[in-house]
C-alpha cells in the first residue's frame, strides 16, 4: 500500500511538473505562438467535441516493455489496472449511449487479469468495432498468452501493433533489445490465424513513431516501404501503417527537456500547425478512460491529469452524453502534436 501511494505521488508530481513545462517555458516568454493563440489565428477557438463515437478505455499501465517515447510511462513496475467493475460501467454507458467502437490500449493491455472478460462482453453486446492496441510481443513473453491470436480472431477484434521499423536496429532502440525479433514473431503468429490476409475481414494494422526528435514521413510512403521489406523478409502482410507523431510528455518529453531538444522540436510542431487538421483531431469525437474511471478529451490528456471540463462530469459514473457532446476540449501546447504537417491521430494521419 506504501509502495502503491509512493508511486500515485511520483505520478502526481511528473504530471504536475510537465503540464508547468508546457504551459510556462518557451512559450510564457513569447518565443513561440500558444496553441489557443493558433485556434485564435484560425478561428476555431474555443475547440469543441462532436458527437461521440470512440470508447477509448486505458485499462492499466502495466506492460511486459519500457519504451523510451511511451507516453504512458508504461512497464512491468506500473500496479495502476482497471477493475471488472469500472469495465463493467463503461460498457452500460457504450451500451445506454450507443457508442459503437470500443478501443482498448495500456500499457498492454492484455496483462489485465480481465482483459478476455472485457473483450467477450463487448462482443457479445454486439459492439461495432473493438480494437486492441496490442504491441505485438505479448504473445510470446508467455505461454498464457499465445493463443491471443486466436482468441482476437474468434471475437472480430481489430488488432492495432506499435513497429517503430521494419528493421532491428531502429526498433531496439526505441523499445528494447531483442523487441524487433519478438515483434515479427508476433506478427507471424497474427497471419497465421488470417489477420492482414485479404479477404479474411481481420484486419492488422501497424503504427509508426519517429525514433528521434522530428515529425514523421508521408504515411503512404512510409506503408508502401514497411508492406514491401516486411513482405519480402518475413512474409509478413498487414492492412494499414498509420503515422502518429510522438506527444511531448512522459518519458519523450523527458527526453527532449535532457537532451537539449525541447525548444526545437516545439518549433517543429508549431512551424508545422495545420489549422485543416484542427477540424479532425480525435478528440473531437473520441472520450478517454483512465483505469479509475476518470474521463479525459484524450489519451495524452489522461497522462497529464487534464480531465474533461467539470461541468461535462469528469468519471464515468457521471456520464451525460448531452452533457459531453459539444464540450470544450482542455488544450495545452502538447496539442500541437495532433495538428503538425498531415495531422496525427490514433487512426494516423488526418489530412
Amino acid at each position: 500500500m506504501i509502495k502503491s501511494l509512493h508511486a500515485r505521488q511520483h505520478q502526481l508530481a511528473q504530471q504536475e511538473r510537465q503540464v508547468e513545462w508546457l504551459s510556462n517555458g518557451i512559450f510564457k516568454e513569447n518565443k513561440l505562438s500558444t496553441f489557443q493563440h493558433k485556434l485564435e489565428q484560425s478561428g476555431q477557438f474555443p475547440l469543441r467535441s462532436g458527437a461521440i463515437e470512440i470508447f477509448q478505455i486505458n485499462i492499466g499501465y502495466m506492460c511486459n516493455q519500457v519504451c523510451k517515447h511511451c507516453h504512458v510511462d508504461a512497464g512491468p513496475d506500473r500496479k495502476e489496472i482497471m477493475t471488472r467493475e469500472t469495465m463493467q460501467q463503461c460498457l452500460d454507458v457504450m451500451e445506454h449511449a450507443k457508442i459503437k467502437t470500443l478501443d482498448i490500449t495500456g500499457g498492454a493491455p492484455e496483462m489485465n487479469p480481465d482483459f478476455r472478460w472485457l473483450v467477450s462482453e463487448a462482443h457479445k453486446r454486439g459492439v461495432k468495432e473493438i480494437i486492441v492496441r496490442s504491441n505485438l510481443t505479448i504473445f510470446s513473453a508467455n505461454p498464457k498468452f499465445n493463443d491471443l491470436p486466436e482468441f482476437f480472431k474468434q471475437h472480430g477484434v481489430r488488432v492495432c501493433s506499435s513497429l517503430p521499423f521494419y528493421n532491428a536496429d531502429k526498433t531496439d532502440r526505441q523499445r528494447g533489445e531483442g523487441v524487433f525479433t519478438d515483434s515479427i514473431k508476433g506478427l507471424q503468429m497474427l497471419n497465421a490465424v488470417g489477420y492482414g490476409k485479404e479477404g479474411s475481414g481481420l484486419i492488422l494494422d501497424l503504427v509508426y513513431n519517429p525514433t528521434g526528435a522530428f515529425l514523421p514521413g508521408d504515411q503512404k510512403a512510409l506503408e508502401r516501404d514497411f508492406k514491401k521489406e516486411l513482405k519480402n523478409h518475413f512474409n509478413i502482410d498487414f492492412n494499414q501503417l498509420f503515422t502518429i507523431t510522438n506527444i511531448p510528455i512522459s518519458r519523450f518529453l523527458d527526453f527532449l527537456i535532457e537532451s537539449g531538444n525541447y525548444e526545437g522540436y516545439m518549433e517543429k510542431l508549431v512551424n508545422a500547425f495545420n489549422p485543416a487538421a484542427v477540424a479532425v483531431v480525435m478528440c473531437k469525437n473520441t472520450i478517454s478512460i483512465d483505469w479509475q474511471g476518470n474521463m479525459y478529451d484524450c489519451d495524452f490528456n489522461q497522462m497529464l491529469g487534464l480531465k474533461v471540463e467539470k461541468k461535462a462530469g469528469q468519471h464515468i459514473r457521471d456520464f451525460s452524453l448531452a452533457s459531453l457532446q459539444n464540450r470544450e476540449i482542455v488544450i495545452n501546447q502538447h496539442c500541437f502534436a495532433c495538428t503538425a504537417g498531415a495531422g496525427s491521430s490514433c487512426q494516423g494521419a488526418t489530412v
